[in-house]
């Protein structure tokens, strides 16, 4: 097998890690984790999310934290937008990408969005249309395209629609969920098959959560298909609040252990993603999920030879 030479990792953990966890991390450590995330290699860093304090307590120091970061040349950091109000403060905050979501499922994008597909479609447009004005690049998510909390199966015309929306709108890349870690590697195939179609796959990026343990297998079925741009989150932190059972993303530590094997390309250095886990495992007072970083510790503690 012919893997891809180069593949680009792009770091959720300090919005979609973080809004999740019951644990507060301080505003000023978020701000020394993503600082310590930027020296590791990664040239793309989702650090906040700009919704209103009371839907995701967790993140409401967005402002703060975007504005306190040190900003790395040549690190793209990235921040969610659910509407106007959170876009000018993305914007004054002077993020350089804006992400916009929502669901393929109708029922997960009412309980996530508080409202209809149809509704968000204009709502999401004029968020693109006004980060491209202001000179920044425009991300999009789309949760629940395997599989849905409430509604179990979701249409893949579904996904078509809503995918070929959000690019006529003007995002420059579109990241697909599995939102609640349902998918597996047959539909993993299914679904690549017929969006790879109709849209290029240098344009997609694979949003894996763990859920099943299965968030590997589909990442290697995604390469085979030709898909180099995955989300993670380092130490397999993350979680949605409104997708009952949702576990963390694949773990940046086991995805670049995966790719480092593979001879594949990240740029990403694996020490210093090490000590950036062990910074926040520690703010967090648990074990991250990670096996890699795991064994990493141990090794460390002197109770496992080197198997790395």
């Amino acid at each position: 097998m012919k893997w891809p030479e180069k593949v680009t990792i792009k770091e959720v953990g300090p919005r979609d890690g973080l809004q999740n966890e019951k644990a507060y991390i301080s505003t000023e450590d978020k701000i020394a984790w993503i600082n310590q995330l930027s020296e590791t290699g990664l040239k793309h860093i989702e650090i906040t999310s700009f919704v209103h304090p009371k839907w995701i307590p967790a993140l409401s120091d967005a402002d703060a934290v975007a504005c306190g970061i040190r900003r790395k040349p040549g690190v793209t950091y990235t921040a969610l937008v659910p509407n106007h109000q959170g876009l000018e403060r993305a914007l004054k905050a002077d993020i350089d990408e804006a992400a916009v979501f929502m669901s393929a499922s109708e029922t997960h994008n009412r309980k996530n969005i508080n409202k209809t597909i149809n509704e968000t479609f204009p709502i999401l447009q004029d968020l693109v249309r006004e980060t491209v004005s202001a000179g920044k690049s425009s991300r999009g998510y789309i949760s629940t395209v395997f599989g849905c909390p409430y509604e179990g199966n979701v249409d893949i015309e579904q996904v078509i629609r809503v995918s070929e929306t959000l690019f006529e709108m003007g995002i420059s890349e579109l990241s697909l969920g599995d939102t609640i870690g349902v998918a597996n590697p047959p539909q993993v195939q299914e679904v690549l098959d017929v969006l790879l179609k109709r849209f290029p796959a240098d344009k997609l990026a694979m949003h894996f959560h763990d859920t099943r343990g299965t968030a590997l297998a589909n990442i290697l079925v995604s390469l085979e298909m030709g898909i180099t741009i995955f989300d993670s989150s380092l130490g397999g932190l993350g979680g949605c609040p409104y997708a009952p059972g949702a576990s963390g993303n694949v773990a940046t530590n086991d995805l670049l252990y995966m790719l480092l094997g593979m001879g594949t390309e990240t740029g990403v250095d694996q020490h210093k993603l090490f000590q950036a886990s062990q910074f926040i495992q520690e703010r967090l007072g648990k074990a991250l999920p990670s096996r890699t970083f795991q064994v990493e510790c141990s090794q460390q503690e002197g109770k496992l030879g080197n198997i790395v």
